[in-house]
């Protein structure tokens, strides 16, 4: 008799393949399987993907993507236009600070030549007037110096350069008043090499930075652009927002989605005041670029040259008979003064004022030439020298007056201008963004509400 053996529980057949059951709402994808089943499956996938956008529920989900991404693309590249608004604008603040500091650096030490050749006529006690006046500008020029070159790197070497030259133009002059107390004409070269020394290298130094920081300041203003495509931005945003609107009457038979509704007229009306402000920003910082910016370059400018002509003034007498060289560069230097304040003056930045004292300070100067031409050379010196109402010294004084007032009054309304612009353009970033992320949200509201309902 026979007996069939029977396989143990769990154990495969002895021969043959292997059954593997299956089980209901077991997947498909199975490890191993072969690879064009696999293709097959995602395939499937993609096409089941496919007829689900077809559907309303899917062409709902890609309208509610596409509204919630066009409203925070707007706010973000509001938020990012005025961002580069604000910082060219702290750029151009901050360059502008910097290019009058030089400016005056450089103004401080022309005052100073200027009093220094002009005591130097007197002979002997140079005037204590002239002395203190000669004493304050070195102080504050060597102060300028060492501030500018630690608030901007760019300028710090060439600054260090001005501050070591400084410190041997001032030997110089002490050397020239030394001899010049006790009559030794030895006193008119140290005075020569001076001038020399701050005319052919701390002048011309201090001249590239001015043009230096006056190019980063160009730069900085052509930052601020005009925002129209900010608003341009935002039509697009409102026009994908309206289309959802009409595709959804159309197809829900609602003629008004609140929620969209309300995220169009947030990107309207904030895109509107945000491209207005930064429009304004713009505009205002052309206007401080002709305005106050335009009027303290002339001033402070025509000011150095008035008090280079004022040390070439004294240096034609100094030189007695042969300084006529010194007089040429008088009239060349008060003549682009003048032109510069005329320009600022009819351009409306300059009240004219500056410009009518250095008129009448040239035309003082005009007697001191008559005296010294007609060979009284001590008449000139007396003229030139003396502080007394109507003399060319009180000319050049009420001119010098009225030019840093104008240097004063312009770099402050500069500066308050571009902080004024800055604070509308972030106040216009921060609007875009707000603006831009709530329209997503309440786009986001008013197509889910609608999801909803084939839930």
């Amino acid at each position: 008799m026979s007996q069939t053996l029977t396989p143990p529980p769990g154990s495969a057949p002895a021969t043959g393949r292997a059954v593997q059951p299956s089980y209901p709402g077991q997947p498909s994808a199975r490890p191993g399987a072969p690879a064009a089943t696999q293709a097959e499956e995602r395939a499937a996938r993609r096409a089941g993907v496919r007829s689900a956008l077809r559907r309303s529920p899917g062409k709902l989900r890609i309208a509610l993507a596409l509204c919630v991404l066009a409203a925070v693309v707007f706010g973000a590249l509001g938020f990012q236009a005025a961002r580069v608004q604000g910082i060219a604008l702290d750029d151009a603040r901050a360059d502008t600070s910097q290019l009058v500091g030089v400016q005056d650096v450089r103004n401080d030490l022309v005052v100073a030549d200027a009093a220094a050749t002009n005591a130097f006529l007197v002979g002997g006690l140079e005037p204590v007037d002239q002395r203190e006046r000669y004493d304050d500008a070195i102080a504050n020029a060597s102060i300028r110096i060492a501030e500018l070159a630690g608030s901007n790197s760019a300028d710090a070497t060439e600054l260090g350069q001005v501050a070591s030259q400084v410190t041997v133009y001032t030997g110089l002059i002490e050397q020239a008043r030394a001899n010049n107390r006790q009559g030794f004409p030895v006193g008119s070269a140290y005075l020569d090499q001076a001038s020399t020394l701050l005319r052919d290298e701390i002048l011309p130094t201090l001249t590239t930075l001015v043009d230096d920081n006056a190019d980063r300041v160009a730069s900085d203003l052509s930052m601020v652009r005009n925002a129209l495509w900010i608003l341009a931005a935002g039509i697009l945003c409102l026009a994908l927002l309206i289309a959802t609107q009409v595709w959804l009457a159309k197809r829900t038979h609602r003629v008004l989605n609140v929620g969209l509704l309300a995220a169009s007229a947030v990107v309207l009306v904030v895109g509107v005041v945000g491209a207005v402000l930064l429009s304004q920003t713009n505009s205002a910082a052309a206007a401080v670029r002709d305005g106050p910016y335009a009027a303290t370059l002339a001033a402070s400018t025509a000011y150095s040259e008035a008090n280079d002509a004022k040390a070439m003034e004294s240096f034609t007498l100094i030189k007695r008979g042969s300084g006529q060289a010194y007089e040429e560069s008088f009239v060349e230097l008060t003549a682009d003064a003048t032109q510069r304040l005329d320009e600022a003056g009819a351009a409306g930045v300059l009240d004219g004022t500056a410009a009518a004292n250095l008129a009448d300070w040239v035309t003082q100067h005009q007697a001191i030439r008559a005296l010294d031409d007609a060979g009284d050379w001590d008449g000139a010196v007396a003229l030139a020298t003396g502080s007394a109402e109507g003399s060319p010294n009180a000319a050049f004084a009420a001119f010098s007056q009225s030019v840093t007032d104008d240097i004063t009054d312009n770099i402050r309304a500069t500066q308050a201008d571009l902080a004024s612009a800055g604070t509308k353009s972030a106040l216009a970033g921060w609007l875009l963004l707000a603006a831009g992320l709530a329209a997503a949200v309440l786009a986001w509201r008013g197509l889910n509400v609608r999801l909803e309902e084939y839930r």
